[in-house]
């Protein structure tokens, strides 16, 4: 598991799919900060690191990469962390439209593809 608080390439995020699902990274961002922690089997491991290390729970949603496929394909808005009925948040995907929109603008900049 690692934080990723500069960049990761496309290459990194591969070897790490290779090494866990085949396919996937399991990421969780923290959209206030900035930051994505990924590389672990649970997205709730993920998030206890994000904790760890000062994030706010209320900031963390968990998504999923799939670095050989391009476009919108590439990130997956899917996680048991996103079930958030206290948040307005009533499905494992990410409903708000404005969170989504951070969560890409994150991911374009920390992800070098």
């Amino acid at each position: 598991m690692k934080i990723v608080t500069e960049t990761l390439s496309l290459d990194e995020l591969k070897q790490m799919a290779t090494d866990t699902f085949g396919d996937m990274v399991k990421a969780v961002i923290d959209v206030d900060r900035g930051l994505i922690a990924v590389d672990a089997e649970l997205h709730s491991d993920l998030e206890a690191l994000l904790l760890e290390d000062g994030s706010k729970q209320k900031n963390l949603w968990g998504i999923n990469f799939y670095p050989e496929i391009q476009g919108m394909g590439f990130i997956e808005f899917d996680s048991m962390i996103n079930m958030r009925p206290s948040q307005g948040n009533r499905s494992r995907g990410i409903e708000n439209e404005e969170s989504r929109r951070k969560i890409i603008e994150i991911v374009a900049k920390r992800i070098k593809r």
